[in-house]
This record gives C-alpha cells, sequence and structure tokens, in this order.
C-alpha cells in the first residue's frame, strides 16, 4: 500500500537541496546565456575593418575566390568632459592590474556581468574597453597570420637601414600605450630599433606625466619622450618626433596597437630596395570592446570616395594577378591610412615631410600618398608586416576648433593643392570645405609642387588608380533618367550598402540640381559606377522572365558591364544583352530589372551629363 508520508520524507532532503542550488544553477545558467550572446557579438565585430570604418559580410560572392567588400563609416570627436559619471579621480587613476592569461594568444576579454556599469563607466574616458584593456598583460602572445613562407624572407635583416619609432599620444590608457611599446620591445630585432620616440600632446593625465617619465628609463630598447605642453594635434606632433629623430627610417605608430612577429623587418626591407617606397603594415584588428585580436580582409588597397574620406577597396588587376603569384610581395596602394608606416628619413624631408598648414588630424594621409605618388615616390603594402590596431568608433578627444573646421580645412588643402580640376568637382559636392578653401594660403606647398616637377592628378588616377569611379573628360558624368517614369537612378544610401550584400537598383523622383545621390559615372568600358565604388550589376545567366538589377561593389567583372544605344536610347547587359527595364512584378516592385528588349517606354533611358568641373 502506497504510503504518503513516507514517500513525502524520502522526497523532503532532495528538494532542499534542491533549493539550496537553484541559486548556484541561475547564476550559471546567467553566465552561459551571457557568455553565448558575448560570443555571438564578438563575431558580428570580427567582421569590422580599418580605418574607423565598419563593413557587413556578403551572403552571396560572384563564384569566385575573391569576395569584394565596400567600407562605408564614420568618425565623431568627443571632448572628455562629456564623459557620464566620470570623475577627475577616475580619469586621472591608472588602474592596470594584468591577470596572467587574459587576452592570450589575442584572445577576447569577457568583462564579468557584475563589473558591467564600471564597464561603461570606463569605456567613455578612452572609447574603448579600458576595463578589459587593463586586464591584459603587456607582453601578451599573439597570433601569427603571416603566410608562412614570409618567416624566412629576413634573414638578412642586420643589412637593412635602422629606425626611430614614432609614437604620438594624448590622454592614452597606460595598458594600451604600453602594450604597443613592449609589442616594438619583443617582436623586433634590436639591432634595427635606434630608438623609440614617444610624443606628448598635452596629456592632462597624472600617470602620463613622472610616472611615465620614471618608467621608460628601465626599459631595455631606448626610449625619449618630447612633450608639447600646448596641444598641436597629430600632425604636428610626428613632425616634432621626426625631427628628434636619429634613425635612417621614420617608423610611426599610433599609441593603440601590438606588432606581431616579422613586422618591421618586412617594412625596412622595401625601403633598403628603394628610399623612394613609403610602406605600411597590414593592418589587422584589436577589437574596442573584448581586445581580441582579429586577422583582416588582405585583398585590399587604400583608396578615397568624392568627399576624401579614405576606404579601403577591392585591388587592382595588377595587383591581384602579383598576389596570385606570391602572396608575400609587397604591392602598390593608391592611399594609405596614414596611422602606421615607415618612410626614409631623408626622403621624408625632401619630398616635404607634413603640410604645416595642416592642423590635428584628418586628410594628412591622402596628402602624403598624392604627394609622394604624383612626386617621383610609390606607396605599398607589404603582406608580410601584420600591426594590430584598435579601431574606435568615435573619438574621445577634444579638436580645437571642433572637428569639422579642422578637417574640413585640411582636406581642402589637400584638394587645392594636388587634385587640379578635380578640386573644384570636390568643392562642388563638399560645402564644408568649399566654405574653407579661401581661407588657405598653400603658396609654400604649391611651390614645393613646380619645384619638384609632380605630375598631375589626371596622371594619378590613370596609371596609379585606373579603377576609380571620378568623373573624365572621357567618360560620362550625370544622371541617368528613366523617360516612362521621369525618375532617375540614385545610390543606396549608406544603411543600404552597409547591411545588406547588394543594394536594389531603384529610380526615385529627380532632384533637378546636381545632387550626389543620382550622379553616376559610365566608363568607357561598359561599367556604371558611382561613389564608393559601387556599380549596376546584373545576373550573366540567362533565366526566365525579368531578373533583378542591383548597385553593388565594383567588381571589374562581366557582369557590371552596360552598353547605351544612343538611338535606341536602351541600356543594354553586355553579356545577355537584355535591356534595363521597370518590373511591372510585385516582386520586383521596389527595383529594376532586366528583361528582353521590346522597344517599350520603360526601357528608354537618357544619360544627361552634368559638368563636374
Amino acid at each position: 500500500m502506497f504510503d504518503r508520508f513516507r514517500f513525502s520524507t524520502m522526497l523532503a532532503g532532495p528538494v532542499r537541496r534542491f533549493k539550496r542550488l537553484l541559486p548556484v544553477l541561475f547564476f550559471f545558467l546567467t553566465f552561459v546565456i551571457f557568455f553565448v550572446w558575448k560570443l555571438i557579438q564578438f563575431t558580428k565585430q570580427n567582421e569590422v575593418h580599418p580605418k574607423h570604418l565598419f563593413r557587413k559580410k556578403s551572403a552571396e560572392d560572384f563564384n569566385d575566390n575573391y569576395r569584394i567588400k565596400v567600407i562605408i563609416g564614420h568618425y565623431v570627436g568627443n571632448s572628455i568632459d562629456k564623459v557620464p559619471n566620470a570623475t577627475k579621480e577616475m580619469i586621472n587613476q591608472n588602474n592596470f592590474n594584468p591577470i596572467p592569461s587574459a587576452g592570450k594568444n589575442g584572445r577576447p576579454v569577457v568583462v564579468d556581468s557584475k563589473d558591467f556599469l564600471k564597464m561603461r563607466q570606463m569605456y567613455q574616458i578612452n572609447r574603448f574597453n579600458l576595463l578589459a584593456s587593463d586586464k591584459i598583460p603587456l607582453n601578451r602572445s599573439l597570433p601569427d597570420f603571416r603566410r608562412k613562407k614570409c618567416s624566412g624572407l629576413f634573414s638578412d635583416y642586420r643589412t637593412y637601414p635602422n629606425t626611430s619609432i614614432i609614437i604620438v599620444f594624448h590622454n592614452e590608457a597606460w595598458s594600451t600605450l604600453f602594450r604597443t611599446v613592449w609589442s616594438v620591445i619583443n617582436r623586433s630585432p634590436h639591432e634595427l630599433v635606434e630608438e623609440i620616440i614617444l610624443v606628448d600632446d598635452a596629456s592632462e593625465r597624472d600617470f602620463l606625466k613622472k610616472p611615465l617619465e620614471d618608467y621608460i628609463k628601465a626599459l631595455p630598447i631606448k626610449t625619449r619622450l618630447l612633450r608639447s605642453f600646448q596641444r598641436i594635434g597629430l600632425i604636428k606632433a610626428r613632425l616634432k618626433g621626426a625631427l628628434a629623430a636619429k634613425g635612417e627610417v621614420l617608423t610611426f605608430l599610433d599609441a593603440h596597437c601590438e606588432c606581431t612577429i616579422g613586422w618591421l623587418e618586412s617594412l625596412l626591407s622595401v625601403i633598403k630596395e628603394d628610399k623612394k617606397t613609403v610602406v605600411c603594415p597590414v593592418i589587422d584588428i584589436i577589437n574596442d570592446d573584448t581586445f581580441a585580436y582579429v586577422k583582416s580582409f588582405e585583398l585590399h588597397w587604400g583608396a578615397f570616395n568624392w568627399n576624401l574620406q579614405f576606404r579601403w577597396y577591392t585591388l587592382g588587376g595588377k595587383e591581384m594577378k602579383l598576389r596570385k603569384k606570391d602572396a608575400t610581395l609587397p604591392f602598390n596602394t593608391p592611399a594609405m591610412a596614414g596611422g602606421l608606416f615607415a618612410i626614409d628619413k631623408q626622403f621624408f624631408f625632401d619630398i616635404g615631410a607634413y603640410d604645416e598648414g595642416m592642423n590635428i588630424w584628418g586628410g594628412e594621409n591622402l596628402e602624403m600618398s598624392f604627394r609622394i605618388w604624383q612626386c617621383g615616390g610609390q606607396v605599398q603594402i607589404a603582406p608580410c608586416s601584420r600591426v594590430g590596431h584598435i579601431f574606435r568608433k568615435s573619438s574621445p578627444y577634444s579638436f580645437p576648433g571642433g572637428i569639422d573646421k579642422t578637417l574640413y580645412s585640411n582636406l581642402a588643402r589637400v584638394a587645392l593643392v594636388w587634385m587640379d580640376d578635380w578640386a573644384n568637382f570636390y568643392f562642388k559636392y563638399n560645402q564644408e570645405a568649399s566654405r574653407m578653401k579661401n581661407n588657405q594660403n598653400v603658396t609654400a606647398r604649391m611651390d614645393l609642387r613646380k619645384r619638384m616637377q609632380c605630375k598631375s592628378f589626371e596622371w594619378y588616377l590613370d596609371n596609379i588608380w585606373p579603377q576609380h569611379f571620378f568623373p573624365k573628360d572621357d567618360r560620362f558624368f550625370g544622371r541617368i533618367r528613366n523617360l516612362a517614369e521621369d525618375k532617375c537612378l540614385i545610390k543606396p544610401d549608406k544603411k543600404g550598402l552597409s547591411n545588406q550584400p547588394m543594394g536594389i537598383a531603384k529610380i526615385e523622383k529627380c532632384f533637378g540640381d546636381d545632387f550626389i545621390v543620382e550622379m553616376f559615372v559610365m566608363t568607357l568600358e561598359g561599367f556604371i559606377m558611382t561613389d564608393d565604388s559601387v556599380c549596376l550589376d546584373a545576373p550573366e545567366k540567362i533565366g526566365t522572365g525579368p531578373q533583378k538589377v542591383r548597385i553593388t561593389a565594383c567588381s571589374g567583372f562581366s557582369r557590371q558591364k552596360w552598353e547605351y544605344d544612343h538611338e535606341n536610347k536602351e541600356l543594354r547587359h553586355m553579356s545577355n544583352h537584355k535591356c534595363l527595364d521597370i518590373s511591372k512584378s510585385k516582386e520586383f516592385s521596389e527595383g529594376l530589372v532586366i528583361t528582353d528588349c521590346n522597344g517599350s517606354k520603360s526601357q528608354k533611358w537618357t544619360l544627361e551629363e552634368v559638368k563636374w568641373k
């Protein structure tokens, strides 16, 4: 017979034990959920790419091994005075307290949930996860992402020129600044490092004063500290370091980097062969939240859009072929990011150093890139050199005079001195810079260009970056109007390009003015391109019925080639000879299609030239 009392007594013990374990189980379950959430977040963040930019992985490729990425992003300056709930004591305190295994081999550091509030508070000080950074040792190990062949290439490094390594900082965190320094010390042949020069651009933190001076005295490589007691900005601070440098080569690093094995030998080997070559490492990503060291996308080079914002675009055809032949060889790049590079010291000063009319930060990388290429040098990326860099979503620093005034004044100088007719194009579509151009005295830089007999900007576009999407006299520039709807082709917005593998090709009411989103270029080869290297793209395979047309990253593939029939006013896809049309199907109601050419008015387009000079 069933004894209820005895049964309940038997259950009482396990139930009591379960109740005691319940908080532990709840905490464990919460930790697992949090860990999975952070892992997903980290995976997404790994798709970030330089410089202060973001990208999303494409869900569709073109049946090739080289997927095309368009980098879209922004950079916003903010003063440290706006840090919420951050006391002066917090800002001035060095909380570096490393855990030996934290961040080992570049792995992510996850902050305990109990420290979330503190983490968010401290995040605002440097605009990266300072709490995580302060847990990671200064000499943490990192993965070696180089090609295997790289490790055996530089055995003659003792014959290379030596270098001064210049690191500018302003209110930098102790942990990131000295992880940069120790990565140089630990992963550079000491015979090649003449000195490390730290340039303090008017830092206010207490721990960056006497504690820093005392600390560098014991470093195993000679380290000098130069101070500016007034804020002079990155450009002038780097020039200050360059003027004091004793090495044959100047190597510039940002103050929140981590150098990997073999990084320096690869750079200096290029300059040994040609002193007029400026060389950059491949820039990997140090995640600003977890401090994970993440391999970046290699098949890219640096360039810029119509607003003179630096971007990473897919390698040109010549450089792609070079990499297929030998992926360890340095390759040309139209522009450099500007934060990390090496240059022969004599060449640096012979070619004009930095433009002293520029202030603080912004545009100096393009100015130097144009000047080097147009005046007889070259800019390259060395694949065997890899340096990690923290990419923040915004800046913690103040910009005297305001970031817009500073940045657009600098860019106005770039355009006025180096871009010839394309300066007018830049000012036409960038009113902020146009307002600054009359305040610029560029006489000295124009004299430098004349004295050095530098080449034209058109030469630069034709020879250094032939894949460019800028207007020229030998290509169409203007709006593409549909006659049936009296609407114009438009470029998808940044959200459409960054959150989708490809933007849907659309037409909207024409603006009437020369509005930049409806401006397109059509090249002699048939590519219909617009800003940020995006092209009109359609499937090559002939399917049944209408097929979607998209605006996606320019690839150079035949699926992006078109021809315009002036007599019939038709835009035909070169591969399948179908016509660009407005879909009548609800399925494609928001976009354009290609379909059989039938002479209908919806397939009629006009190419309306717009003056760009």
